[in-house]
Order: C-alpha cells, then structure tokens, then sequence
C-alpha cells in the first residue's frame, strides 16, 4: 500500500461493481480510508469491502431516498471523523430508444432523475459542511459523454448527466476551495453492459482508440482529479476519441 491518500476519507458511492468498485480499490490501495456504498447488491458491497487493503467500511443507502443519502454522510461522520473525498459515482438507467418517446415512461424518467440528479444534490449538500473541514477537499460526480453529446442509453439520462456535468460547474464556481469535477466516460465495460454487444462493436468501430473504455480508465482520471491540487470545474472525458469522430 502507498501512503499518498493515507489520512483522507472518501466514499465512493454505487461501488459493489463497476467504475465504482476499482476506484474504491485504488483509493484504498493509496492509504485512503473508503465507505462502499451500493442500494440493492448489499451481500457484494459487503464483499468489497472486506477485500479492501484498509480500512474500509461498507454502509448501504438508497441515494434517491433523501433520508437514506443524508445518512451515508451521516454515518461516514459519526464513524471515521472527517471527509474528504465525496465520488459521486451511484447511477441508473435503462435502455430506451431516442425516437420512442412513449416508451420513455414517467417512472423511468422520475427514477433516472432521483437517483443521478437529486441523489448526488442531497448527497453533496449534506457533505459540503463537512469538506469544509477538510485540507483537500474534493468532490468527483462521474457523468457521462451522454451530457455533452445527444447520445445515451435514454434521454432521460442523457439529460440528467448534462445537468450533472453543469452542477460540477456551478459547484467548482461558488465552493472553493472545494475542488469540484467530472469524469465523462464514454461506454463502460462493466457488469451494468455485459449484454450491449453492438453498443461495445459500434464504439469499437468508431473510437480512435478501438475499444470500449475499462473501469480502469475511469478510476485513473478520479484520481487524476485528486491529485492535481489547480483543478476544479472540469469535465474530464474519457472517452477514447469517440467524440471527436461525432
């Protein structure tokens, strides 16, 4: 283990898997002390966790639950003392086509809102008092090229990671010296698109870079983000080239 991040705390929400997870492994790996969070997949949170190589503890909450999001601030606080590291990773969707505007339900599209957008708002809102506390404060919301381009898994989530890479803007611009920024990935190898194989084939055909990215790459530019004490207010894509090609 290095010793880089060994006196800060960090949760890392939505980490049973994914970008989630390898990001949770690294800041553990660099000393830091990490809260794995998840809403449903408790027995793989748990998991995580325990296979961490620090200190680790693993608090489940439902982000879009108010309540529950205050709480996983909350209990971080109550537990470790201090934050400073808040990885707004936790997110939903689900497939629905652009031009099929009646199978984009009300229920997807309020869910997709609830968990991106006011989940990771009551989140940061809670924990901001407690960054202020901190001597690297940071916060990393992980949205998604899906903001900045017309592209996505469904329009709603499209516009909530825009509105998610515009909060990271508002947030960097009014609470420094809390660092605020963004990770943009393009298409994710992940548990989440194991069975989007024309997705992975059409991204592999089109990116400069030919394949979809790894959970790898994204937790590389959070911590790429940590590190560099002069950033806030970017948008860190990540992407492969693939929209320099749209």
């Amino acid at each position: 283990m290095s010793e880089e991040f060994a006196d800060k705390v960090a949760i890392v929400t939505g980490s049973s898997s994914g970008i989630g997870e390898e990001t949770a492994r690294r800041l553990s790996a660099l000393g830091a002390t990490v809260v794995v969070n998840s809403s449903s997949s408790v027995e793989a949170g748990e998991a995580v966790a325990a296979s961490l190589p620090g200190t680790a503890a693993y608090i489940r909450a439902d982000i879009s639950n108010q309540d529950e999001a205050h709480g996983l601030i909350d209990s971080t606080i109550e537990r470790f003392g201090k934050l400073d590291f808040l990885i707004n990773n936790a997110g939903w969707t689900t497939e629905v086509p652009h031009h099929e505007l009646d199978e984009l339900t009300d229920e997807i599209f309020r869910k997709t809102f609830d968990v991106n957008v006011f989940g990771t708002w009551w989140l940061t809102k809670r924990a901001i008092p407690h960054l202020r506390n901190s001597d690297d404060p940071n916060i990393v919301n992980i949205t998604s090229i899906a903001g900045v381009r017309p592209m996505g898994s469904s329009m709603a989530y499209s516009m909530t990671k825009a509105a998610l890479n515009h909060m990271t803007l508002l947030l960097a611009k009014s609470y420094g010296p809390i660092r605020v920024n963004a990770v943009a990935p393009g298409l994710v190898a992940t548990p989440w698109t194991e069975d989007w194989d024309a997705m992975h084939a059409a991204v592999a055909a089109t990116a400069p870079i030919p394949r979809s990215a790894t959970p790898e790459d994204c937790a590389e530019a959070v911590l790429a983000l940590l590190r560099n004490k002069y950033t806030s207010g970017e948008i860190f894509v990540v992407d492969g080239g693939l929209t320099q090609r749209m």
